[in-house]
């Protein structure tokens, strides 16, 4: 079977979308399942853009697509709608039976006209619960008309696909209460072997100047708003109070980290907040969980969590909050202390773990073998018995026999076919 990936966000850009892809891609092809990914090329803006005739570079099943910046986010890309459609026309003579999604937007666009035109069915995984980051990169909007927004192009772009994939449970039944119209699977991304490589705690804290016995709390993942960074820093001010040399470690980068690090300022701790940037996934991150006496999170906005199996996988004690997706990992028996979201009670669950060896060894022993059990070779299995389902569904309706008109924006714009797509779609079923 082969499978045509697309997604707006992938390596170097490092987030939960990346690794979920790069983790499915790496066991997918061990069940029979061939994959190739169409994604940003995230130099294209450092050098001359290829001429016209050149449709992408090509490495290692990746096909890297022109891309520009993404107003009010220096991280992120969106491809090109030009180069994206010169890239799917390049394919158009290699056979695929499904096309995956990952990210919404363009992609999502192509990736279902695509589909259509080679009449093959397409499917989307919803990393993203938009409802709860709107309000935060566009403040001026009233909740209620986000939430609105957000849940009105849900559905709308959900109507023109074959299946949806939520990675959680509590996403499905988010996206449930939508009322969209494709089917909702679960099928969490699982942790690869690599992950439960045992890293060298020792050599992390002694590159960050921190030393063995003082207690060390961490906070992986992106550095944004959503991510609820601003709390976890005000709860270490309260752990400060009973631990006074204690430091916690926030690795990764975002568009929020400028406005975090002048909180930390104002609190008067930026000797004690270290802000370590995006480490390199192969060894320099599991140094750092390695090294954590404790590892704090509280997003609300998580659509399954992954971060956290990560740490569990290292040894690190959890204190955690549980919302949305996360609810789904942090079990009784994962080994994790959940909290509600009140500072007093948050510290006082870190100052608990960081002053007992004991319980800290115990929390550890159950989040590693908890780990365990989350097998990224058995997710990918679910989600090639999924792909094999779709097409066999979709091969006994009529569902394929219309394809929207070919793309033909400009290089920084796309056509919106959508009302096309939702009538059309809508007088299949």
């Amino acid at each position: 079977m082969r499978v045509l990936f697309l997604s707006d966000v992938y390596f170097p850009r490092i987030n939960g979308v990346s690794t979920s892809i790069a983790t499915f891609r790496a066991d997918l092809a061990a069940c029979g399942v061939e994959t190739t990914l169409v994604a940003p090329d995230y130099d294209s803006l450092s050098r001359q853009v290829a001429p016209a005739e050149r449709v992408a570079e090509v490495a290692e099943g990746i096909v890297r697509v022109a891309a520009a910046r993404v107003p009010g986010d220096p991280e992120d890309r969106r491809m090109r709608w030009k180069a994206l459609g010169r890239a799917l026309d390049s394919l158009s003579n290699e056979r695929f039976d499904l096309i995956h999604v990952h990210t919404p937007f363009v992609a999502l666009y192509a990736g279902i006209g695509h589909a259509r035109r080679q009449r093959i069915p397409c499917v989307a995984t919803w990393h993203t619960h938009f409802e709860e980051y709107l309000h935060q990169y566009v403040p001026i909007l009233p909740r209620p008309l986000g939430r609105t927004l957000a849940r009105s192009f849900t559905r709308s772009q959900a109507r023109c696909l074959d299946a949806l994939i939520a990675p959680s449970a509590p996403m499905r039944d988010v996206l449930e209460r939508y009322r969209v119209a494709a089917p909702v699977h679960v099928v969490p991304t699982g942790l690869s072997p690599d992950r439960f490589a045992r890293g060298d705690g020792e050599q992390f804290r002694a590159r960050l100047g921190i030393r063995m016995e003082q207690p060390l709390l961490l906070y992986v993942g992106r550095v944004a708003y959503e991510k609820n960074i601003e709390f976890l820093i005000r709860c270490f001010a309260r752990v400060r109070l009973a631990m006074p040399d204690a430091v916690l470690a926030i690795a990764g980068e975002g568009p929020a980290e400028g406005t975090l690090k002048r909180f930390v300022r104002r609190l008067g701790l930026e000797a004690a907040i270290r802000f370590t940037g995006y480490l390199d996934r192969e060894r320099a991150l599991l140094d750092c969980y390695a090294a954590a006496d404790v590892f704090v999170f509280a997003s609300r906005t998580e659509t399954q969590g992954l971060v956290l199996l990560e740490a569990m996988a290292q040894g690190a004690p959890i204190v955690s909050t549980a919302a949305l997706g996360t609810r789904s990992i942090l079990k009784q028996e994962s080994g994790a202390i959940v909290v509600a979201e009140r500072e007093k009670e948050f510290a006082a669950a870190a100052v608990r773990v960081l002053e007992n060896a004991e319980l800290r060894r115990d929390l550890a022993s159950r989040g590693r073998a908890y780990a365990e059990s989350w097998s990224s070779r058995a997710m990918a299995r679910r989600l090639a018995a999924l792909y094999r389902d779709v097409c066999a569904e979709t091969e006994e309706s009529s569902s394929l026999d219309w394809a929207p008109p070919s793309p033909d924006g400009d290089g920084d714009r796309f056509p919106v076919f959508e009302k096309e797509w939702i009538s059309a779609k809508s007088a299949r079923r």
